[in-house]
């Protein structure tokens, strides 16, 4: 049997199959079968995709006679494949004679037996027919010569990272280490702990055991599979480190024991939290701080091969984890701003707006999806008839607001009607405010904590007001009758509460320059906020560098 066969990514331990031993210095024979969704495809086209190998280099290959259709050889490239049909093709082979190249290398141990490096991101384990140069074996055959002992294109890796991952591989120097590291793979005897930046925040604990195989049309990819149509079983556990108050990411420790290819990539997307950066398993996002997935190799503990010791190490992640980590938090500032009916919301709002800041109002959102031809109007004109609309079409608002403090239930109906057009406007203010690299946002919601949304990561200030000067206000600038107030405010939170609920005091009790005083400080309060989220980063990351933390 073939001791080194495949070399599976993400810290996976190394395969043991016949079937996928590479024949003596010509490259392995792989076979596949046309699946029923392929049409009538090129050979070349069709094979490019299996194998992942340019469309180029599989067209020469095949006219060199390295393919088989059904058992005969095809030497075609432009030929139709059906389903169903057998395809084998010989993959090539990598150099037999590997050239050591000088390169920077990270050791963090070394002995004649093994050593431990740190690999960084951006550069391959070993050489493949995509990749024959510039590999970590070349540049680890310069520094440790004794490798060229050891047979085969790979030799001494018995595990492997992926391109762009970073982090701890343990390499064999000697025979004698690689096959008992190749067994203790196998047993699940080393142990294995990553970092990872996810996208959103997910529970403090998790776990996954959804089986992992090739994606069964795109053929660069891994999925979680069905063990009877190939997937193969894998586990993984994670738990949070640190979770971002805006919701936009988490770091997680994530602790492997199984070694699929891509697996930690595919659990945590599976459980809708994709590494930031990940091109592949991830959303594309022109804004992400990231040039590549955000997975570390922290931690590598298992027993010595020679002697037994318990060795274990730890590798801080590169500088472009606590890069991105604090691009992050550094995010656009969304700001949920609501209050009493009078308490001042418009006039902050103003205030704002002078000094550039994007705002949006549900009101004026309300008022849009009034306007004869809205979404909302035509909701309205559906289920209640005429009942508050003017000749012209237009909403009566005053006949509007008196059928709503009449009929509660028909209140409820509207705001089911209403709030998820509103709850739209606001998503999109936000996400083309973060689009536009702002700092903050700010959306006035007067019935926010009413309503029930929630706005992750959102800061919420509520503008404070004596409930006497309010309602002089909504008399002299409203003209609302004191049954009208009443009525309005039964539907709401009472004062304290909301100010019990906030993150944020805007008091308004004075003149509008006292008030512009009250801004100010609302600002001096956000971006000490911000300071102590980026304190609190930092110290996360000095811990890091302790083994004791789990």
């Amino acid at each position: 049997m073939t001791d080194i066969c495949r070399v599976p990514g993400d810290g996976e331990e190394l395969d043991f199959s016949d079937d996928d031993a590479p024949s003596s210095g010509q490259g392995e024979m792989v076979q596949f079968t046309v699946p029923e969704s392929a049409g009538k495809l090129r050979l070349d086209a069709f094979l490019s995709s299996a194998v992942e190998l340019s469309r180029s280099r599989v067209r020469k290959l095949v006219e060199q006679g390295a393919c088989l259709v059904d058992g005969r050889c095809c030497t075609a490239a432009d030929f139709r494949v059906r389903p169903g049909q057998n395809v084998d093709f010989r993959m090539p082979s990598a150099s037999e004679t590997l050239v050591p190249e000088e390169g920077a290398l990270d050791v963090v141990y070394s002995d004649e037996n093994i050593v431990v490096v740190n690999k960084p991101a951006g550069l391959t384990m070993h050489p493949c027919p995509s990749c024959p140069e510039g590999t970590l074996v070349h540049r680890l055959l310069y520094r440790f010569p004794q490798l060229a002992l050891q047979e085969g294109p790979r030799p001494g890796i018995v595990h492997r990272l992926d391109k762009d991952t970073s982090g701890l591989v343990v390499i064999a120097l000697s025979e004698r280490a690689r096959l008992r590291l190749i067994e203790d793979f196998a047993e699940r005897r080393v142990h294995k702990t990553y970092l990872a930046v996810t996208r959103g925040v997910p529970p403090a604990e998790g776990m996954s055991r959804l089986p992992i195989g090739r994606h069964p049309t795109i053929k660069t990819r891994m999925a979680v599979v069905p063990e009877e149509k190939g997937g193969r079983s894998a586990h993984t556990e994670w738990n949070t480190l640190y979770a971002s108050p805006s919701g936009r990411f988490s770091l997680l420790a994530v602790r492997l024991f199984t070694g699929r290819t891509h697996q930690i990539r595919v659990h945590l997307a599976q459980a809708g939290f994709p590494l930031w950066g990940d091109a592949v398993y991830g959303p594309q996002d022109k804004a992400c701080p990231a040039a590549r997935q955000l997975l570390h190799a922290w931690k590598l503990e298992f027993a010595h091969p020679v002697d037994g010791r318990a060795m274990s190490f730890l590798c801080p992640p590169p500088a472009d984890f606590p890069k991105a980590m604090l691009a992050l938090e550094q995010g656009l500032r969304k700001v949920v701003l609501t209050g009493m009916p009078g308490c001042g919301k418009s006039a902050v709002l103003e205030r704002l707006e002078a000094r550039n800041i994007p705002v949006w109002s549900a009101d004026k959102a309300v008022a849009a999806e009034y306007l004869p031809g809205a979404d909302g109007w035509y909701l309205m004109r559906r289920r209640f008839g005429e009942a508050f609309f003017h000749d012209d079409g237009t909403v009566d608002r005053a006949a509007l607001t008196r059928l709503l403090a009449e009929t509660p239930g028909m209140r409820r109906e509207l705001e089911r009607m209403i709030h998820p057009l509103v709850r739209a406007s606001m998503d999109a203010f936000f996400l083309k405010a973060e689009a536009g690299g702002g700092a903050v946002a700010v959306a006035e919601v007067p019935l926010w904590f009413e309503t029930g949304w929630q706005c992750p990561g959102a800061e919420i200030a509520v503008i404070v007001c004596p409930d006497e000067m309010r309602h002089e206000r909504l008399r002299a600038t409203r003209s609302w009758s004191e049954e009208k107030i009443a009525a309005v405010e039964s539907w709401q939170w009472k004062q304290q509460d909301k100010m019990d609920a906030a993150d944020l005091l805007i008091r308004n009790a004075g003149t509008l320059e006292e008030l512009d005083g009250e801004v100010s400080r609302f600002f001096d309060t956000l971006a000490k906020k911000r300071r102590e989220k980026e304190e609190k980063l930092c110290a996360l990351w000095r811990r890091l560098w302790s083994p004791e933390l789990s």
